[in-house]
């Protein structure tokens, strides 16, 4: 937690990661002394902050399938905004990072409606599953409707 004695909270990896620990007072000398960097660390606290009250709403006020939609699009977009040099903003394959439980446990969803969504959103045609882990997203825009639509 930047410019703060300590954090609160805690993180769990759901990926393989790479952590850089730096001494508090190496990285405030450096923040100081780069004022790009603290204008970084706002604008990604701002986007935090706006991703947190996206998923308030998505918790009160989504539908089981809309919340389902709206993760499988976070999952592709995070994934595929990694690092400086991204090629594509988002991905149309990748695994999943959580399994069903852990997917319903974020979405306060039980499992069995996390996979009922999952095979809904597969006839449908928006994605495929070729495995337990594996997410294909073959209709961006229906999907990107479908979360939008609360």
């Amino acid at each position: 937690r930047p410019f703060g004695k300590e954090s609160p909270y805690s993180v769990n990896a759901l990926t393989d990661a790479e952590v850089c620990i730096f001494t508090r007072s190496s990285f405030d000398d450096f923040a100081k002394d780069h004022p790009d960097l603290q204008h970084k660390l706002l604008q990604r606290t701002l986007d935090e902050l706006d991703r947190a009250r996206q998923w308030m709403m998505l918790l009160g006020r989504k539908t089981a399938s809309e919340r389902i939609a709206t993760l499988l699009l976070e999952i592709s977009n995070r994934l595929g905004n990694t690092g400086c040099s991204s090629i594509a903003p988002f991905l149309d394959q990748f695994e999943l990072p959580m399994d069903r439980q852990q997917m319903g446990d974020v979405l306060g969803l039980t499992i069995e409606t996390v996979s009922r969504q999952l095979t809904k959103l597969k006839e449908a045609e928006m994605i495929a599953l070729p495995d337990r882990r594996t997410v294909v997203i073959k209709d961006r825009q229906r999907l990107q409707n479908l979360a939008e639509a609360a």
